[in-house]
């Protein structure tokens, strides 16, 4: 006879070997085999994030992105071009293991590791009601994506007055505290992203969504590799 402890044990190994086994679905791409000029810095991949460790759920550093939502960034990609711009990504299709992994970072109030760089001026316990972290992201869905714009020339990025994943009001794309640079690159970078289709979040000058999303109702959770 099994142990109810033992099944439990069992099936939870059962559920992760099956969410690992998960395919990537043929209408996902690698959106850097169709942007032209795309620069890749997926920073869940690695530490330089919020938490400060590699994310569950990446494996590779891989811009995964729905066909739609790729082929709407490509536009923007060539609209940019004559301007001596290009996109850079930061995070693109989310594994919905790793939005776990983020919402079990925020309940430990304790890990504070990074507040100096990423959320100074809120309070850890407060990112849930802030909106800053959600049990369930845009991002599974395949088509949000997280981004900024760099010089052609030299991929240096535009002044956008906070660093990615800067959780205060001033990353809001509204907010007028931030330098008239950058004021001016988040409104440039609002105006190219919503000719092609894609809406804005109002608490992140960086996070945008394709408007008409082939899966608003699906998240996902196949790794990224």
């Amino acid at each position: 006879m099994i142990r109810p402890a033992l099944t439990a044990i069992l099936l939870s190994v059962a559920l992760m070997s099956s969410a690992q086994a998960q395919p990537r679905p043929a209408s996902f791409v690698d959106a850097a085999a169709v942007v032209p000029g795309l620069v890749t810095e997926m920073r869940y991949h690695g530490s330089q994030n919020f938490i400060g460790k590699p994310i569950d759920g990446y494996e590779q550093p891989v811009c995964y992105l729905t066909r739609e939502a790729a082929a709407g960034l490509a536009q923007v990609a060539r609209d940019l071009e004559p301007q001596g711009l290009a996109i850079k990504v930061f995070d693109c299709y989310r594994p919905q293991r790793a939005v776990a992994h983020f919402v079990r970072w925020a309940r430990n109030v304790a890990d504070v590791a990074r507040k100096a760089e990423h959320y100074p001026d809120v309070d850890k316990r407060n990112l849930f009601r802030d909106g800053y972290i959600a049990a369930r992201s845009g991002h599974s869905r395949g088509s949000t994506i997280d981004l900024t714009l760099v010089r052609r020339s030299d991929v240096g990025e535009l002044d956008m007055g906070t660093p990615y994943d800067f959780f205060s009001p001033r990353a809001w794309p509204s907010d007028k505290s931030v330098g008239v640079e950058a004021q001016k690159n988040r409104a440039l970078l609002a105006q190219a992203m919503k000719r092609r289709g894609f809406k804005p979040y109002d608490k992140e000058w960086w996070h945008f969504t394709l408007t008409n999303e082939p899966f608003p109702n699906t998240f996902f959770d196949f790794p990224v590799k």
